[in-house]
Order: structure tokens, then C-alpha cells, then sequence
């Protein structure tokens, strides 16, 4: 059973947009009712975990972020190992413009955020990788809805951007994110992910096994310091590409397959609900401040400028071409879309500025929240425009 592309793949993914909506609008509803102290005593809840020898407490939010997330991680791992396999990443021609796009869609971000917030003392530079992110469910629902007749290329263009960022973004959060180290679970991390890597070779390895193995280098990586995020991409690389049976599917691709309903549909709705609720009304005070406004500015104006810009650059300099059959327009409409942050921005955000720190968590999330919204209308009209226009000129180039 071969796999399918993976832009049929990810299309099944976009249909959890509109549920990440859903969930994000029920948390901010909620927040500003009545029952507001319900909801963040929900969140905020302590929750003791005890398995053995293992112990461990932490908010319902808590362990969403630390337990669900690297599931998402996982998944997203395997992508990134698959596209680097066999996929978009493979080819190193097609790779020019996105990695020159992305490498603009990270700096331009944070060179924006850090121009609101200055060299402060007070530590909220560390919020700097929020606006870098892009949400894949998000955007790709989001193209899909707005232009279905686009050419295809501009979804390639716009899934590489993504994954790109999403390897940026594992990449900040263990070097940036990472706390106070235990070396002796960080050694036990490191000899559970040789295990799994070496079981990388035995294509029939039971799925339980796997399972046993990607629970322990999870605890090992929870209890060393490093963000839970990182086993999730580590035991991603560790699953073999190729099908335990001859013409069967690969390892890796039945096990992404299983998985994504239950990340799309169940893990990144609960996380934006845990994550999106902030106060608005007299509070709203709260809410506004230099991180939200450097947060919503990096992800509106930052990456559609740095995405487009690098893009327009690399393509005037003719370093690399424009997608195959896109219009300026529809290269900017895609751009804007980029800058719809959420899941990953909330979550690098809930890392930057922890619970102990309320008042900057309000502001991230209402800085993801209208940033990612203006980026998603600007996108989707741009994208919408520019479908019009070739329904009445399908023989004209926007040039």
C-alpha cells in the first residue's frame, strides 16, 4: 500500500481547523463569563501522576503541554523524516526558495518582536521565537478554503515553509528552553533513544514495544530537564521508513497515519483550549502590552515580510524560481498566511514565560490570538482576490 502524497495526507489535517477555532473561541468565551475562575482553576488544577517508581505533579495545562504535545512532536517528526527521505526535502533543487522564505519568516519575526521590546531586564526577550512559528493545520485549511483551484505548488510552497519552521522551532526550544539538566535521566534519555534507533532495524518490532519504549524516553526526558518535545522528535527518527512485510505500508507511514486523527482531533483542540483563554473587559489592560503587540506585530507584519521579501529576493537575484505557475499576488497571499502562529506560537509561548508568570502568558496568548487572526483574513482575502481574478482572466499572468 503505497503512501499517499503528502499534501492528500495533510489535507486530512485540515479539517481540524475549524475545530482549533472552536476550541480557542470556547476558552476565551469561557474566561470572560461568569465562570471565569472555573476555567483557569480547570487549567491550573494540580494533577499528581503516579506508575512506579515514576511520580509527578502538574497542572491539567501542565500535562497537556508536557504528555500530549510530544505526540504532536512525534508526528511531526515523522513528517520532517520523511519529507527529508523521500519527500519535498529530498530534492535539493525544489528546497532554494522555501529555505531562504523560512530563514526570512523566522528572523524578520523576532528582529520585530525585539524591536517592541527592546533589551529589557525585565525577561520578556525571551519571547522572541513566539512569532516565528507557522501552524500547519491552520494554514493549510485555511489555503485549501480559500483558493481549492490554486496551483498546487503554492501548497508545497507553503507546507516546506512549515516544516522548516516547525524544525527551527524544536531546535529553539532545546537550546532555548531547556532548564536545569540531570544527567543522569539525560544519560538514560540518550541510551533509550540508541535502543530505539537500533530497533530502527528491526522493521518487525511489535508496535508495543515501541510504545514501552517512546513512554520511558518520555519520562527520562521529563525528569532530565529537557522540554518533553524533544523525545517526541527523537523517537520519530528513530521508526523505520520501510513495511514490516513485503507490500505493506512502511513502519513509519502506518504509524503517522494512526496518529494524526487523534493529534488533529483530539491532542491540538484540547492544547488551544488549555492555552487560548485570556481576559478581555476591564482586564483588557492586561492583555495589551509590549509582548502582545511585539507577538501580534512579528506574526503579521514580520512573517509575511520576511517570507515574501526573502521570496522575492531570492527570485529577482535568480537564486531560485517562482512556484510553478503562481501569481505575485497568490505568492503573497500565501506568505500572509504564515503568520497564522497559533498552536506552535501558544506553545513556544507557555515555554518562554511559564505559569509562574500570568500576566506575560495573558499577553502571548492575546498576541497569538489577534496576530494569527489578522494573518489568517489578510491571507484568505489575498488568496480569494487572487482566485477571482484568474476565474476572469484564466489566461492572464498578475504579474
Amino acid at each position: 500500500m503505497p503512501r499517499r502524497s503528502t499534501l492528500e495526507f495533510l489535507k486530512t489535517e485540515t479539517g481540524s481547523g475549524a475545530l482549533l477555532v472552536v476550541a480557542a473561541l470556547a476558552a476565551v468565551a469561557w474566561a470572560n463569563s461568569p465562570w471565569a475562575a472555573s476555567y483557569y482553576g480547570f487549567i491550573h488544577q494540580p494533577t499528581p501522576v503516579r506508575i512506579g517508581p515514576f511520580e509527578e505533579t502538574m497542572s491539567l495545562g501542565g500535562w497537556v503541554k508536557s504528555l500530549l504535545m510530544p505526540v504532536f512532536f512525534f508526528v511531526v517528526g515523522l513528517e520532517i523524516k520523511y519529507e527529508i527521505a523521500r519527500g519535498e526535502l529530498s530534492n535539493p533543487r525544489r528546497l532554494a526558495l522555501p529555505i531562504l522564505a523560512a530563514a526570512g519568516g523566522v528572523a524578520v519575526p523576532a528582529l520585530v518582536y525585539l524591536a517592541v521590546n527592546g533589551v529589557a531586564a525585565d525577561g520578556r526577550t525571551a519571547g522572541w521565537p513566539i512569532p516565528t512559528a507557522t501552524d500547519i493545520a491552520f494554514a493549510l485549511a485555511a489555503l485549501a478554503a480559500a483558493g481549492p483551484r490554486l496551483p498546487p505548488t503554492l501548497r508545497v510552497f507553503l507546507l516546506t515553509i512549515a516544516i522548516l519552521d516547525d524544525l527551527v522551532a524544536v531546535a529553539l526550544i532545546a537550546v532555548l528552553y531547556t532548564t536545569e539538566l540531570r544527567f543522569p535521566m539525560l544519560a538514560a534519555a540518550a541510551i533509550t533513544t540508541a535502543v530505539l534507533a537500533a530497533m530502527g532495524r528491526w522493521r518487525a518490532a511489535p508496535y508495543t514495544f515501541w510504545v514501552a519504549g517512546g513512554l520511558l524516553l518520555w519520562a527520562f526526558t521529563l525528569k532530565s530537564g529537557i522540554n518533553t518535545s524533544i523525545a517526541g522528535v527523537a523517537a520519530a527518527f528513530c521508526m523505520p521508513l520501510e513495511p514490516k512485510r513485503p507490500g505493506g505500508p512502511g513502519v513509519l507511514n502506518e504509524t503517522m497515519e494512526a496518529l494524526h486523527p487523534y493529534v488533529a482531533f483530539l491532542i491540538l483542540p484540547l492544547f488551544a483550549f488549555t492555552a487560548a483563554g485570556f481576559t478581555l473587559g476591564a482586564e483588557t489592560g492586561k492583555a495589551l502590552g509590549p509582548v502582545s503587540i511585539g507577538v501580534a506585530a512579528g506574526l503579521f507584519f514580520g512573517k509575511q515580510l520576511g517570507i515574501f521579501g526573502a521570496a522575492a529576493l531570492a527570485i529577482g537575484l535568480k537564486w531560485a524560481r517562482r512556484p510553478t505557475g503562481a501569481k505575485w499576488l497568490e505568492l503573497y497571499g500565501v506568505s500572509a498566511l504564515c503568520g497564522v502562529g497559533f498552536t506552535m506560537s501558544l506553545y513556544i509561548g507557555a515555554l518562554a514565560f511559564p505559569d509562574a508568570d500570568p500576566a506575560r502568558q495573558t499577553q502571548v496568548r492575546a498576541g497569538v490570538v489577534v496576530g494569527s487572526l489578522a494573518s489568517l483574513l489578510l491571507g484568505v482575502a489575498l488568496l480569494r482576490l487572487a482566485a477571482a481574478r484568474r476565474s476572469a482572466s484564466p489566461h492572464d499572468e498578475l504579474r
